[in-house]
């Protein structure tokens, strides 16, 4: 469920706001003045809706739609192809993304939602409010730039701009332009149809260039940060199960998980992922060197069925089983660290015979999903964990840039990849929603523009062109709505 804290403040603050604008508009004395000051500043308020708009920008505006007339009508007839491809392609998305939910909703236990490319995003529910900053600068920066489409495609196609704003509709910012109606209408639908496909071609070209600007962030930031060389810890929670004197610190650089390099941050979840699935790995470990270590204790299952033979109280031993040749299931109660260090991982004993000494392959008896692991992580002794590998995973925050200097900055590599990331989901996004044929979105002008300009001929009366278009504006409007319904059922309720 959406946090009550959040809801509260929420609904409070655009109560405060709109009770204000009543109180002010409705006192004979301050109307007046407040409506002025209002009409001045571009200011406009209506229940959980506040707009702004200013003509401050339309000199730079009329500047960037008469540049290179050229280059900006092949920019635009790209995105108009673009446009109309994206208009189809967002009715098959939904129409997929629709087919999954309904298919995770019908199951017991469904999966993670991560596999569908469209989710609903609340924040606070699957948006953790540390990203909120990345999210709402993501979201208005998409929205500007699919403005700035809509309005040099315009100027470019003669139609008079009017001006530029600003919006926040509950808490979710956005941006618009106003362009004049008349014009809009007297041009032809092909150029209509540039100025509609101008705002989710650019925010496509938006996530591409973000793409690119992610896919090269090493080459970007070589002379100050060098990668390749393991992953640098750059938070560690504070309920964080690495957490402590001989856990994981900010600006360790970790290098192995067990058996496994790690060279990045995709190689420390890859390794998690490979830890979390496979069984446990084993040490080898010589016999002297096993009936030196263990003592005696009692043997006793878990409830899970895993056997433990030391006592609860052992923070540094573990239970470890092993066989021999008389008998396979064989228990001892050894020290964790004395066993690991200096040891090689093993699947089986025969892994520890390549030695001269004899030796066993001993396991840890850990539950079910429990894994003991090895972190090496410079300057510091290696860290042994017991856990859930998932839990190192979403406790621990790295990064692959390591910074050749000790006064550069280690979250910086961090919040330009995060930032690029948001862009490009958001952006697409914003790309895909915009194109789909329903009504008040981009795909309602660009849908009736193509039937105009694709069916004038074969469909003589432009009434039957509207019922067309109304007819498939409401399939995709329904089609939009069950997305958002279903998804936000999902995040919130389930």
């Amino acid at each position: 469920m959406i946090p009550i804290p959040v809801v509260v403040c929420v609904l409070g603050g655009w109560c405060a706001i709109y009770l204000a604008d009543t109180l002010l508009k409705s006192s004979s004395s301050l109307k007046a003045s407040y409506e002025d000051w209002l009409l001045t500043y571009g200011l406009s308020i209506s229940p959980f809706h506040m707009r702004w708009q200013t003509a401050l920008f339309n000199r730079q505006f009329y500047n960037w739609g008469r540049w290179k007339p050229r280059f900006l009508y092949l920019w635009f007839s790209v995105g108009m192809v673009f446009g109309i491809v994206a208009m189809f392609g967002s009715v098959i998305l939904l129409g997929k993304t629709l087919m999954q939910t309904l298919a995770q909703m019908l199951t017991e236990a469904p999966k993670a939602q991560n596999d569908r490319m469209l989710q609903v995003v609340v924040p606070g529910v699957n948006l953790p409010v540390s990203q909120l900053t990345y999210f709402f600068s993501a979201i208005l920066i998409s929205g500007v730039i699919h403005e700035v489409g809509h309005g040099v495609a315009a100027i470019r196609e003669q139609v008079r701009f009017n001006g530029f704003g600003i919006f926040i509709f509950i808490v979710y910012p956005g941006a618009f332009v106003d362009l004049f109606t008349t014009h809009l209408q007297l041009i032809s639908p092909v150029q209509q149809l540039r100025i509609f496909c101008a705002g989710v071609w650019h925010n496509f070209v938006l996530g591409v260039a973000s793409f690119m600007v992610l896919f090269l962030l090493p080459a970007i930031l070589f002379p100050f940060y060098y990668t390749g060389v393991g992953a640098l810890v750059t938070e560690v929670a504070e309920d964080s199960p690495a957490n402590g004197p001989r856990g994981l610190f900010v600006g360790d650089l970790v290098t192995n998980l067990q058996d496994c390099p790690v060279y990045s941050v995709e190689d420390w979840n890859s390794c998690l992922g490979d830890i979390s699935e496979k069984s446990q790995v084993g040490y080898c470990i010589s016999v002297a060197t096993l009936q030196q270590l263990s003592f005696p204790a009692r043997v006793y299952r878990r409830l899970d069925g895993t056997v433990e033979c030391c006592s609860n109280n052992s923070l540094t031993d573990i239970c470890f089983s092993y066989s021999n040749n008389l008998d396979s299931n064989l228990y001892a109660c050894l020290p964790a660290r004395k066993v690991i260090e200096a040891s090689k991982v093993c699947r089986t004993s025969m892994d520890c015979q390549k030695d001269s000494v004899p030796s066993f392959c001993v396991t840890p008896s850990l539950e079910n999903q429990t894994r003991l692991i090895r972190v090496k992580h410079l300057p510091h002794i290696d860290m042994l964990f017991v856990g859930h590998p998932m839990h190192l995973q979403y406790t621990v925050s790295l990064s692959s840039f390591v910074p050749r200097q000790k006064f550069l900055s280690i979250d910086l590599p961090v919040v330009i990849e995060t930032f690029c990331k948001y862009l490009i989901s958001l952006s697409g996004a914003l790309a895909v929603i915009n194109a789909v044929p329903c009504f008040a979105l981009d795909g309602q002008w660009i849908l009736n523009s193509f039937l105009e300009a694709t069916l004038s001929s074969l469909i003589v009366e432009k009434q039957n062109r509207e019922l067309v278009g109304f007819l498939i504006l409401l399939a995709g409007s329904a089609l939009l709505a069950a997305n958002v319904a279903l998804g936000l059922w999902m995040v919130t309720a389930r």
